[in-house]
């Protein structure tokens, strides 16, 4: 017996196959480019990316013993669709598509800030996803007039497969101001206003079998025809899976092109700050954050000055806690969480003569440090305990990283071995369906302890103040 479990990420796709005990029997993996027509748009075509990818990568990776499929993907998006699961326009994709800022204003005055956090559990911006079929409606009226069916990446790939038009619980509550956190249920006068004649998905676990591989999905894949479909869920909460993130207290930090943060809860919180969102099982919920960069300004140094990362990581090594007296803050990009300021930018303080790239490479480093410490400090405020840390991740790789993360935090962070992310999580969740125990999956490779003596407290303040010292002119600069 094996299972197969499949990513749709934002610029490409992975897929892994693993036996009952966990081990890795082969993975592969396929890139894709993300549309952007315009400024703010951010777009992927549903059957050249999301099918063509699953496709490409279930044909690679199927075998006749394979026993059941689970499916993850970027979210929450809107693809909407006919009554048949026809995509009427690309899918507009998660927060990163910032085209419905009007909607957003447009929601939030009709229906009150308070009233929306109360019911959703998380504040209205860029990355819900009720803002912009409101846009699509108003934009776009005659895809609008044959919309009948709203999906996300991996909503779409299991109705391709099985026919089941199907939501699970934690996509569905990233859909605000759609769905109530409180009673998992659909917010029903909210949807008929802001999407008039949409009909809404049935809402299941993500560990909820959601159909069966259909006769011409897998004519048209090489899966096993009638084995069972997994709903799934977006990709982060996926990732946070794979490495053991299900109780609560347990806290994911994903390093990659952006920080992302996911808690998990046994009670439902709010706060205005952060995301609150149900968890993927049933009795659990979850909070996260995210910060607009991190890995994107290491990329962008390594670019600016021409070395590797090595060379800088070696070079930022070297250089003592605090960078000899610099602090960044990494708003290259605005900042999500928990600022949720679109023109926040990037700022270097405290430059002299004597400052190199290494010194600048570790100020980018302990500025995402000090950014993981603002959003964990919002958690706790609004009821997360954070009892574990768990790394994941590309940037978890070297070291140096983690280790000023844990320092500046004042915590460990836990490393498991397998870290391939939610193409794995996908294939437990697959397995679990079938009622395989995966607690032995993906044991701990590695425990990062903090070093009390590193002295980051002070530069930590540094950093809280310097947002607001600057954002006025910040804005003035983005405005400009």
């Amino acid at each position: 017996m094996l299972v197969l479990g499949i990513d749709i990420g934002t610029s490409s796709s992975k897929g892994v196959l693993a036996d009952p005990g966990g081990k890795v029997v082969a993975t592969a993996t396929r890139e894709h480019r993300t549309s952007t027509p315009r400024p703010g748009w951010f777009e992927h075509d549903a059957a050249g990316v999301w099918w063509a990818d699953f496709a490409a990568l279930a044909g690679a990776l199927a075998r006749p013993e394979v026993a059941a499929v689970a499916v993850s993907g970027i979210g929450p998006c809107v693809l909407p669709a006919t009554a048949d699961g026809v995509p009427l326009r690309p899918a507009i994709l998660y927060g990163v598509d910032t085209r419905a800022v009007r909607e957003i204003d447009a929601q939030r005055k009709r229906y009150g800030d308070a009233a929306i956090l109360e019911r959703c559990g998380s504040p209205l911006t860029s990355q819900a996803a009720g803002p912009k079929l409101e846009w699509l409606r108003g934009n776009e009226p005659r895809v609008w007039e044959r919309t009948r069916r709203l999906f996300m990446a991996h909503s779409w790939i299991v109705h391709q497969l099985t026919g089941a038009y199907v939501l699970d619980h934690h996509s569905a509550s990233q859909c605000t101001p759609l769905y109530d956190t409180r009673s998992h249920r659909w917010i029903a006068e909210w949807a008929a206003d802001i999407a008039p004649g949409l009909e809404l998905p049935e809402l299941l676990w993500s560990g909820e079998v959601a159909g069966h591989v259909t006769a011409g999905a897998a004519a048209r894949t090489g899966l096993p025809a009638g084995i069972p479909v997994v709903a799934g869920t977006i990709d982060a909460w996926a990732e946070a899976h794979s490495v053991g993130v299900r109780e609560p207290g347990d806290v994911m930090l994903m390093y990659g092109t952006t920080m992302f943060i996911v808690e998990v809860l046994a009670e439902r919180t709010a706060s205005p700050y952060l995301w609150g969102t149900a968890g993927i099982a049933p009795g659990t919920y979850t909070l996260a954050a995210g910060m607009a960069t991190s890995g994107a300004v290491t990329a962008w140094l390594r670019d600016l000055t021409g070395a590797g990362y090595e060379e800088l990581t070696r070079e930022a090594a070297a250089v003592p806690a605090g960078a000899e007296g610099l602090v960044m803050l990494p708003y290259f990009a605005g900042e999500r969480t928990p600022l949720f300021d679109p023109d926040a930018r990037g700022t270097v303080v405290g430059l002299t003569l004597r400052h190199g790239r290494g010194h600048l490479y570790r100020a980018a480093l302990e500025a995402t440090a000090y950014g993981v410490r603002h959003n964990l400090e919002v958690m706790r405020e609004a009821g997360g305990t954070q009892r574990r840390l768990v790394a994941v991740g590309g940037g978890t790789r070297g070291g140096l990283w983690t280790r000023i993360v844990s320092d500046v935090v004042g915590l460990p962070q836990v490393l498991h071995e397998q870290t391939i992310g939610a193409s794995y999580g996908d294939a437990m969740l697959a397995a679990e369906a079938l009622g395989v125990g995966t607690q032995g999956w993906n044991p701990v490779a590695e425990v990062i302890e903090p070093d009390a003596a590193a002295g980051y407290d002070r530069f930590y303040r540094i950093y809280r103040d310097l947002y607001g010292a600057t954002a006025p002119l910040m804005h003035a600069l983005a405005r400009s």
